[in-house]
């Protein structure tokens, strides 16, 4: 889920000069749209220590007009706040009509905060998610904007802000900062299932890289610029409105000056996976039949512990999805297994809920389903082809999240796989399929139109691991560029995830 906030994305100061100047402009502009509508608007600030969350509410209150905005740091609670039920802090600062509130900390500070130091425990927050989710959903259906923005710092930048007090000016440092750092492992694993059951349609998570400071900030911006320019266009029907997109930071349609279009800005998580790595032939010969025989030997041992497996492969069209799931299934008994190809969905299938069609095809104990494209379909070719409204794609997060979770908690074993090349090796292969009669079929002209839309997916793409790549629910990007070497790699990580299940 974090894996979008550890790209290292900069900006350079020039840049941030130049955006920081139409941010204010158009933060200020928005907010007299807001003072005149019935919408309210609610920034919740939270996220790691240390990722700078106090110079983040400086700024709002630099960029916002002070008139109608008021700050609430929610620390320790008063004798008064004590007495009362624990939301009734919230409730008497909710912003009215037309205003702002900013949050620093919120309802979700608490809950986070007690599992992570071993106060509480895993049934104690998700209770407390479902009642902070229909709380939110309340607030919007009433015509609030919540717009919540998550921090994110890797250990090793957390640990460099605590021990370098020119990263934090010493009065601005949170006396949290040591103690998280300290858990740094189970306050993340905390806040990914926090976020992971309440990053809603109606309000959804956006998770902001905060190792560069000028980043973090304009990123910050423009999200709120996004939330509140399609929140106030559609201010007749707040009950569906959706803010803004989980995760997304920065979009050809939001260009801020010229920041936004640097690479850097634009950078995904699919710039992390090293598109060089290769597999020479000799290799690839001796290690493939190793990790088959393997496979096939615990694919008939989980068979015998009645554990099923389910494998998802998605990836660019030509990244090799069929030929990967051939060396995958080559390898196993055909009795244990079954491909199921995903293309557009019948009338049957469109006559219900889009995940029933999976539901389906679940295997029983001792099997195994591979699936060649799946659900993630809702949030990747159905939101770039609009054939999903943004409300329906929005919320597909969250539902897909829970179908997961219930496959793991049955004991299934889910493996998921985006194999990626890029935009050049995807020509060449376009090109070969074209000469060779037995490939000619699977080169259509849609695939030819879907490499216009190529940035459109990578943002998706980012969107979909910010989301739905959780430690129980990982996503494996896989390089692609070189067949066989992709080929390896995912018998080798299938191999590690059914041994590690079969101890």
């Amino acid at each position: 889920m974090f894996e979008t906030a550890e790209l290292g994305r900069t900006v350079s100061k020039a840049e941030f000069r130049q955006a920081e100047q139409e941010l204010h402009s158009r933060i200020l502009q928005l907010q007299q749209k807001l003072r005149n509508s019935t919408r309210s608007l609610i920034i919740i600030v939270s996220g790691v220590e240390g990722a700078g969350k106090g110079e983040v509410v400086d700024r709002l209150n630099r960029w916002l007009d002070s008139r109608d905005v008021q700050t609430h740091a929610f620390w320790d609670e008063t004798d008064e706040e004590i007495q009362r039920p624990r939301y009734w802090r919230y409730w008497r600062c909710l912003p009215a009509r037309g205003s702002v509130a900013i949050m620093f900390g919120s309802w979700y500070t608490s809950p986070i905060v007690n599992l992570a130091l071993g106060q509480s425990d895993q049934a104690d927050l998700d209770e407390e998610i479902n009642r902070i989710n229909s709380l939110e959903q309340t607030l919007s259906v009433d015509g609030a904007i919540i717009v919540k923005l998550w921090f994110h710092l890797p250990r090793q930048i957390q640990k460099q802000r605590l021990e370098s007090d020119a990263k934090v000016s010493k009065f601005k440092k949170s006396p949290l900062l040591e103690d998280f750092s300290k858990s740094y492992d189970a306050f993340l694993s905390v806040s990914e299932r926090a976020i992971r059951l309440s990053d809603t349609g109606y309000a959804p998570w956006h998770i902001i890289e905060a190792s560069d400071l000028r980043y973090r900030d304009i990123a910050m911006g423009s999200i709120l610029v996004n939330c509140l320019q399609e929140a106030l266009d559609d201010e007749q029907e707040p009950a569906t409105n959706s803010p803004a997109r989980p995760g997304h930071l920065l979009d050809d349609d939001d260009i801020i000056a010229g920041v936004l279009k640097s690479g850097a800005s634009k950078t995904t998580v699919l710039d992390s996976v090293d598109l060089s790595q290769h597999l020479d032939p000799a290799s690839y010969d001796e290690q493939l039949p190793a990790l088959q025989e393997k496979l096939g030997q615990l694919a008939w041992q989980l068979f015998q512990q009645r554990r099923n497996t389910v494998m998802v492969f998605e990836g660019w069209d030509g990244a090799g999805k069929g030929s990967a799931i051939r060396r995958v299934t080559s390898a196993m008994d055909a009795r244990l297994y079954r491909v199921i190809p995903i293309a557009a969905p019948s009338d049957e299938e469109l006559a219900h809920h889009y995940l029933w069609r999976f539901w389906r095809h679940i295997p029983r104990a001792g099997h195994m389903t591979i699936y060649d494209r799946s659900w993630y379909g809702r949030v990747l070719v159905e939101r770039v082809e609009k054939f999903a409204s943004k409300q329906q794609w929005l919320r597909s997060y969250q539902e897909i999240n829970e179908f997961e979770e219930q496959l793991v908690d049955h004991g299934t074993i889910l493996c998921k796989f985006w194999i990626h090349i890029d935009q050049d090796e995807q020509l060449r292969r376009f090109k070969l399929r074209q000469q060779d009669p037995r490939k000619q079929h699977k080169i259509t002209d849609e695939d030819w139109r879907n490499r216009d839309k190529w940035h459109a997916y990578e943002e998706a793409v980012n969107d979909l691991v910010a989301h739905t790549s959780t430690s129980r629910t990982p996503w494996t990007l896989m390089a692609g560029n070189d067949k066989k070497f992709a080929r390896v790699q995912i018998l080798k990580t299938i191999c590690e995830r059914m041994a590690l299940a079969s101890q």
